[in-house]
C-alpha cells in the first residue's frame, strides 16, 4: 500500500474525532524554517463529514487493539482496511501539503498498535522529524493515548501545541459497558498529569522570565519547547448511551474547573456500525449536539452555571428554543432590562446580545441613549432582544402579550432573515435576476404595419428625450480627467 492509499483509509478513518481546534498559542514565522501558529488559530472549513481541511486530520494507524463497540476502527471489525504509516511518512507529506499550501497544521491521533506506549514512540518520532528536521513551526495537535508512560506524555507535549484525551463516553458505567479495555481512571490519568505539567511548564517559565537580566540571555543555553502550549481538550459522544444532558454538562463543568481545559467537543453518535448495544435508530442527534455547544458556551463565557442551565427534573435541554432564551423565559421576572444603565452582567442575560454586542452598549451609552437604531447599528439580533429590553423607559416588544407562552410561541419560531439582504430585491425593474426562478417569456403581439408605426413613434420620442436630458461634463471635470 503506497502513501496516497494510506493517507486515504486512514484520513478517512479519523473524521469520527471532531475535536479539532488550532487557537491558544502564538508563535511567528523565523527565518529558515516553515511555518507559523496565530493566536486566533487556522480558519477552518469543515466538510459535511466533519473533516477539517486546513489541518492534514489523519490517524497515525487505525490498527487497534481495544473492541469498543462504537469505534468503526474496533479490533473486531474485520471489514476494515487496516494502515499505518511510518514517521517518515507522516512527515514527508505533511511537509508537502504544507509547501503545497494545502494545510496549515496537523492533527494527529491514532489506534493503540501493540501498546499504547508503542504507537506513541512512533508519534512522537513523527513530530520530532517535524519539528526538527524540517523546522516547522506550524500548529500540531496530538492526540494523548490513555495508558501511555508519562516520559513519552511529556515528550509529545514538547512537541505539539495542543494535546487531548478522549473521554469517549460521559459516565464510568457507560465506558466499561461499550469500552471493557479502557476505565474511567486510565483515561483521567494522563489528563490530570497534562494539567499539572502545563502549570509547572508556566510557573517555571514565569519565574525564569523575572530572573533573567539583559545581562543574562546570552548565557541561557537555548529554549526548551513550551509543554501544550494551547492547553488540553477533550471529546465525548452523545446519543449512544443514556446519559441526560444534566449530567454531560455538570462533568463538562468538573473538567474546566479541576483540569482547566480549554474545549469539551460533543460528538452526536454516529451508527458507523452495528452492535446490540448501541441506539437501533440511524437518527443523528444533531440537534441535541448543537444545543450542549451552546450551553458550554454559556458556562464558559456568559457566566452561567449548570444548574441555571439545566436541573434534575428536566434533565435534557430544550430542543425547540436554546438554553440562554429557555433561562429567560424562566425567568421573565427579570426583565425587561434597561440597555442604558444595566450592569454588563445583565445585559449579558438577554437573549440576542452577546458577549461583545453587550460590551460595546456599554461603550456606546457613554456617548448617547441608545435605542432601536442604535441597537441595529451595534449588531446585536434586536428581533429576539427586544422582548427582553427597554430603551430609555421605552419597551422593544410593545404590543406584544409579555407572556411564557406566547414568548416562546416567537423564540421558537424560523428566523426571518428578511428581505433587505437579498440581490433580487436591489435589482432595477425590468433586469432578470438570478435568484427568481425563470418565467416563460411574454407573447409578443403579431407585427402588423400598425404596430411597427406605433413602436418606432415610440422608439424614436425615447431617443429625442434622452438626448435632450444627457447631462455634459462640466470644465473642472473635464481638466481632472486631463
Amino acid at each position: 500500500m503506497n502513501v496516497i492509499e494510506k493517507l486515504e483509509v486512514l484520513a478517512d478513518a479519523a473524521k469520527y474525532d471532531v475535536a479539532c481546534t488550532s487557537s491558544g498559542v502564538q508563535r511567528d514565522g523565523k527565518k529558515g524554517q516553515l511555518g507559523a501558529a496565530q493566536q486566533a488559530g487556522c480558519c477552518h472549513s469543515f466538510t459535511p463529514d466533519g473533516r477539517c481541511v486546513t489541518l492534514l486530520k489523519v490517524l497515525m494507524t487505525n490498527i487497534c487493539v481495544h473492541d469498543c463497540c462504537y469505534c468503526v476502527n474496533r479490533a473486531s471489525n474485520a471489514a476494515m482496511r487496516r494502515a499505518a504509516f511510518t514517521p517518515r511518512e507522516l512527515a514527508d507529506l505533511t511537509i508537502g501539503f504544507y509547501r503545497r499550501n494545502y494545510i496549515e497544521g496537523l492533527f494527529l491521533s491514532s489506534g493503540v498498535a501493540g501498546s499504547a506506549d508503542a504507537t506513541t514512540e512512533l508519534m512522537v518520532e513523527a513530530l520530532r522529524i517535524l519539528r526538527e528536521e524540517y523546522g516547522f513551526r506550524g500548529y500540531i495537535h496530538a492526540k494523548a493515548i490513555p495508558g501511555t508512560s508519562v516520559e513519552l506524555i511529556d515528550a509529545l507535549g514538547r512537541l505539539a501545541d495542543r494535546l487531548s484525551v478522549n473521554m469517549e463516553l460521559p459516565s464510568g458505567q457507560s465506558l466499561g459497558l461499550l469500552a471493557p479495555g479502557k476505565s474511567r481512571r486510565s483515561i483521567l490519568a494522563p489528563m490530570r498529569h497534562i494539567h499539572d505539567s502545563i502549570a509547572e511548564d508556566a510557573e517555571s517559565r514565569s519565574l525564569a522570565k523575572k530572573r533573567t537580566t539583559v545581562y543574562q540571555t546570552k548565557k541561557i543555553a537555548r529554549k526548551t519547547q513550551a509543554f501544550a502550549p494551547a492547553g488540553q481538550s477533550t471529546q465525548m459522544i452523545i446519543g449512544a448511551t443514556p446519559e441526560s444532558d444534566h449530567q454531560i454538562l455538570n462533568l463538562s463543568a468538573a473538567l474546566y474547573q479541576q483540569l482547566s481545559l480549554k474545549r469539551v467537543f460533543f460528538s452526536a453518535y454516529l451508527p458507523a456500525v452495528a452492535h446490540p448495544l448501541l441506539p437501533a435508530t440511524d437518527a443523528v442527534q444533531l440537534n441535541r449536539e448543537h444545543r450542549l455547544y451552546q450551553a458550554d458556551w454559556l458556562m464558559r463565557f456568559y457566566g452561567f452555571s449548570v444548574e441555571e442551565i439545566i436541573d434534575e427534573e428536566h434533565p435534557f435541554l430544550e430542543p425547540d428554543v436554546d438554553p440562554k432564551a429557555n433561562w429567560a423565559l424562566n425567568h421573565l421576572d427579570f426583565f425587561p432590562v434597561e440597555v442604558n444603565t444595566a450592569p454588563l452582567e445583565a445585559l449579558l442575560r438577554v437573549p440576542g446580545i452577546g458577549v461583545r454586542g453587550a460590551k460595546l452598549i456599554c461603550r456606546a451609552r457613554r456617548q448617547s441613549t441608545l435605542g432601536e437604531a442604535e441597537l441595529r447599528r451595534l449588531g446585536i439580533a434586536y428581533k429576539r432582544a427586544r422582548y427582553f429590553i427597554t430603551m430609555n423607559g421605552a419597551w422593544g416588544g410593545s404590543g406584544i402579550d409579555f407572556s411564557r407562552d406566547a414568548l416562546h410561541a416567537r423564540l421558537a419560531a424560523p428566523i426571518q432573515g428578511g428581505r433587505h439582504g437579498r440581490r433580487a430585491d436591489k435589482a432595477m425593474a425590468g433586469q432578470m435576476s438570478l435568484f427568481e426562478s425563470v418565467e416563460e417569456p411574454p407573447v409578443l403581439p403579431e407585427a402588423t404595419p400598425a404596430n411597427r408605426a406605433a413602436l418606432d413613434a415610440a422608439f424614436a420620442a425615447q431617443r429625442k428625450a434622452l438626448e435632450g436630458t444627457q447631462a455634459t461634463p462640466s470644465g473642472a471635470a473635464l481638466r481632472s480627467v486631463a
